[in-house]
């Protein structure tokens, strides 16, 4: 019994050392970045905004993120934990899908897309696709007075090309979006 204990309390020590190490390279490394682990941070209007976490744009003028399980709160993040067989979560969906028609009435017939109508699993996803930010282009562009064209031009002057060309898809950061729609005025 003896031999047992003592091979695990090496076996925890050896352990312990190894993620102690890996947590301070984690660490270490994140101050080498320029933002030092701290996330990107955006001042706009005298108000502090993080980037890196969705934002919740209600008004018609603006660019709307991702539904949020969490109601847009980093303290709460969190997914809301139904299925795609859920009838409650069904339900949902399809009010979002209502809600976001009559809110683009010039897209009824296109097809919507999937994140502008169901919450990532963390529900602060700062990041919709470039195929969601075309699809509230001519709103956008009727509350503000702007031609379609433009606002088209603003989204793709904002969207992120994958990682080197090939890592992951295009996305659109919707704050920085809207930021620089206001700067547009």
């Amino acid at each position: 019994m003896k031999i047992y204990f003592i091979s695990a309390l090496k076996l925890t020590f050896v352990m312990l050392v190894c993620t102690g190490f890996y947590l301070l390279f984690v660490f270490a490394g994140s101050k080498l970045l320029p933002t030092q682990g701290n996330g990107e941070t955006i001042t706009y209007k005298g108000q502090k905004f993080y980037a890196n976490i969705g934002q919740e744009f209600k008004s018609p003028k603006y660019f709307h993120s991702r539904p949020s399980a969490a109601n847009y709160n980093a303290a709460g993040s969190a997914g809301s934990n139904k299925g795609p067989s859920n009838k409650e979560y069904l339900e949902t969906v399809q009010k979002r899908i209502d809600t976001l028609r009559m809110q683009n009435p010039k897209m009824k017939d296109t097809e919507v897309p999937v994140e502008l109508v169901t919450a990532s699993g963390s529900g602060l996803d700062p990041d919709i696709s470039e195929v969601g930010a075309l699809y509230q282009i001519k709103r956008v562009a009727k509350e503000r007075n702007l031609s379609e064209a433009r606002v088209e031009s603003l989204v793709k002057t904002n969207t992120e090309k994958p990682l080197m060309g090939l890592f992951g898809p295009s996305k659109v950061n919707v704050l920085k979006l809207n930021i620089a729609l206001d700067k547009l005025q």
